[in-house]
């Protein structure tokens, strides 16, 4: 059996058709995996356990479904769910993970991001997510009213896509430097992350790491997406098309 890698499937009620194919791909090809990895940007938005609603009461069972077959669910945040806690993931049978995480995965030790951290090219992201990921900052926002967080979401989800666009996509692309740095650190030879929406395989011999690889996991806007790792090897999949729409990162 493989065990398969997702991420940044932006689940919103606004987007109902790539709910569904999640749902489909939950109860048919993850049933039959080894594990299922969700390497974040899960939810377009998370502004609390407290604010769950029908979507995320649905995506809990179906993910609790398959811990109940036996298949394993591992959750790393995005820039866009990292507020996700453990009360929501204790209904989902979640095992959340930091990022980076190492693991091992048919016999080899491989690092998973969601990728955000590797964009380090875009200094005032990064100073919002040091300052986001604070727990002060997380307390003092998660006790604020439901409705004042629903506002600083909304704001944050369209001041994200002007920003984009404004700065380009190579700002928005990981550091070729931060990447070679990030693996030497951690003593892998394989790096998956998501974050980038540019599904590729690349072959880092030019960064100094002859024989590794990073591997880019796509979104879910124009079609599902995922990787399938076991002992013969990795590939990058497809799922049939369900949306147009395509979000900032």
């Amino acid at each position: 059996m493989a065990t398969l890698f997702i991420s940044d499937l932006h689940l919103d009620p606004a987007r109902p058709a790539i709910i569904r194919q999640f749902l489909a791909f939950a109860r048919e090809q993850a049933a039959q995996a080894e594990a299922l990895y969700i390497l974040g940007d899960f939810f377009e938005a998370w502004i609390g356990d407290d604010a769950a609603g029908e979507l995320e009461d649905s995506i809990a069972t179906a993910l609790a479904q398959l811990h109940e077959k036996g298949v394993p669910v591992y959750f790393m945040h995005g820039n866009r769910d990292f507020l996700l806690g453990d009360a929501w993931a204790r209904r989902a049978r979640l095992t959340l993970l930091p990022d980076p995480s190492v693991v091992e995965i048919a016999g080899e030790q491989i690092l998973l991001m969601h990728g955000d951290l590797l964009c380090t090219d875009d200094a005032k992201y990064q100073a919002f997510r040091t300052q986001t990921r604070a727990p002060h900052w997380q307390r003092a926002f998660l006790a604020k009213p439901l409705t004042e967080r629903q506002a600083f979401a909304a704001q944050a989800r369209a001041e994200s896509q002007r920003y984009t666009r404004a700065r380009g996509e190579a700002l928005t692309d990981v550091n070729a430097d931060a990447v070679s740095t990030t693996m030497h650190r951690f003593g892998v030879r394989t790096l998956i992350h998501g974050h980038t929406h540019r599904p590729a395989l690349h072959e880092l011999a030019p960064l100094g790491l002859p024989g590794a690889r990073r591997i880019v996991l796509g979104d879910w806007y124009e079609q599902g997406s995922l990787l399938e790792v076991d002992a013969n090897g990795c590939r990058l999949r497809v799922l049939p098309a369900a949306a147009t729409a395509t979000p900032a990162h």
